[in-house]
């Protein structure tokens, strides 16, 4: 059989190759597209931070995976937020917003006070303590006003929590705040109360 002899399925019609090519650019333009639209995603409006430590119990446990916004306009009491301090913690906590900036804490007979009024928290196990523990050194004298730019948290296990009322933690600042937890991803899909 001569080499002259090629069948019509084997020729390449003008245009075809041409077309590949324009196809392989679009699926290239689509990919780079949902990849930016990815990062954009994941960098500015969701995160995923892991829980480590029990001071949440029993909203959140150990281990848990929790989905969080960077879009925070501001903060807001009751918010369960992830912050990453300035004043020596080297991991990140995981704390819910007692107080905002000019709000006044005051922790008597085991309840909280906001602005003179007694905290609905029906998320608690227990009494707040006015310190975490007994080894905890606090120099915090109640009532006290959460200072402009800042915000007063604690842990939902205030027994075993190291939050504001501990002289390490105090006030954080509000630019300290990574983020809002919307929802647990693992568990998956669970909705924070």
């Amino acid at each position: 059989m001569p080499q002259d002899d090629i069948s019509a399925n084997e020729m390449i019609r003008p245009g075809e190759s041409s077309r590949w090519v324009g196809t392989l650019y679009e699926m290239a333009e689509v990919l780079s597209s949902a990849v930016l639209c990815i990062a954009v995603l994941f960098t500015f409006a969701l995160r995923f931070a892991g829980v480590d430590g029990n001071s949440m119990t029993p909203t959140l446990k150990d281990g848990e995976w929790l989905a969080m916004t960077a879009i925070l306009p501001r903060p807001a009491r009751g918010d369960i937020v992830i912050i990453s301090p300035r004043n020596g913690h080297h991991e990140p906590l995981v704390k819910r917003v007692i107080g905002v900036a000019g709000d006044e804490i005051d922790l008597v007979d085991g309840r909280v006070l906001l602005n003179g009024t007694p905290m609905e928290e029906p998320y608690l196990p227990e009494e707040t303590l006015t310190y975490p523990a007994p080894e905890y050194e606090s120099d915090l004298t109640y009532p006290v006003r959460v200072p402009a730019g800042r915000v007063f948290v604690m842990g939902d296990n205030r027994g075993g929590s190291s939050d504001s009322r501990r002289n390490r933690v105090g006030f954080l600042r509000v630019d300290d705040i990574l983020g809002k937890v919307l929802f647990r991803v693992k568990p998956f899909l669970k909705s924070i109360s």
